[in-house]
């Protein structure tokens, strides 16, 4: 009598952690809102996405999974634009904490955008991104994101929705969405600030109550610094379930396309600097 006791407050106990587990916020090494910007047709770029997590969850997302709190994350980014309306890319992620490293293996994506979104007022796409994932990140070998591309801008401001689905495969296999926004304005010729906003509501079809949910602001900033654009936001957690203080950063570069003479108007994926200085200068396109 006394086992099935014992059994019966353990189920109940695990029935009620679990959930709590399942909804907790864990480190993201990349931490931006898709804008259509892409690679020129036969250009490399590179790209690395750094975060550092003040104030996290000190829980992990589920047994075995590591924990945000006190994490260095994040990823270098290859891409290479092949048309001027699809683009594709390389991460390789990773996490540092408790001075330990940890690999996610890869990510592959492919992006397909309106051409030449930088000089449009509405501009569109949608990112395909395949992740090969290592226990410590996920309880899914495979995911898939799919990310739609949706955006507005004028000479001063620009706003972009990237509605995000998440998808993870396999035994532990979930649909969550997560969506991002961002708003910025125009400073100066190479100086943009504005707010980044990034969500998981989590399982499509049954979201997780509000204080489960992931739900963060970043105040943020885009520059040049020579020949590197660079994003940098805090970010600060709006429900228990999210981190409550992120600092994020990413600082990109765009090799010269062959044959063709730099010009500095770089435009890609991960946060605009500079959109509407070089759109206002080649016109808007509707």
């Amino acid at each position: 009598m006394k086992q099935r006791l014992s059994f019966t407050v353990a189920a109940l106990a695990a029935a009620l952690i679990l959930p709590a587990l399942a909804g907790t916020a864990y480190a993201t090494d990349e931490i931006q809102v898709y804008n259509a910007g892409i690679a020129e047709v036969g250009q490399f770029t590179i790209q690395q996405h750094l975060n550092y997590v003040a104030l996290g969850q000190k829980t992990p997302p589920f047994p075995g999974g590591l924990v945000s709190n006190h994490s260095l994350n994040g990823t270098p980014e290859f891409a290479y634009g092949v048309t001027d309306w699809w683009e594709v890319g390389l991460y390789l992620p990773f996490s540092v904490q408790d001075e330990r490293f940890y690999s996610d293996a890869f990510k592959l994506r492919t992006l397909f955008v309106s051409p030449h979104a930088e000089q449009r007022n509405f501009f569109y796409g949608v990112n395909f991104e395949f992740s090969n994932e290592t226990p410590p990140f996920s309880q899914s070998r495979f995911s898939m994101e799919i990310r739609p591309i949706i955006g507005v801008r004028n000479s001063d401001y620009e706003f972009i929705v990237n509605p995000i689905v998440d998808i993870h495969f396999g035994k532990f296999a979930e649909q969550h969405f997560a969506p991002a926004a961002r708003l910025a304005r125009k400073f100066g010729d190479d100086l943009f600030a504005g707010f980044e906003y990034y969500s998981d509501l989590g399982q499509i079809g049954s979201f997780d109550k509000l204080a489960d949910q992931q739900h963060t602001l970043f105040a943020v900033t885009d520059f040049k610094a020579g020949v590197f654009d660079v994003n940098f936001g805090i970010g600060y957690g709006l429900t228990p379930a999210s981190d409550r203080l992120v600092v994020k950063t990413i600082i990109g570069y765009a090799f010269p396309v062959p044959g063709q003479k730099p010009d500095g108007n770089t435009r890609m994926s991960s946060g605009p600097v500079n959109p509407f200085l070089h759109a206002a200068a080649r016109g808007f396109q509707p």
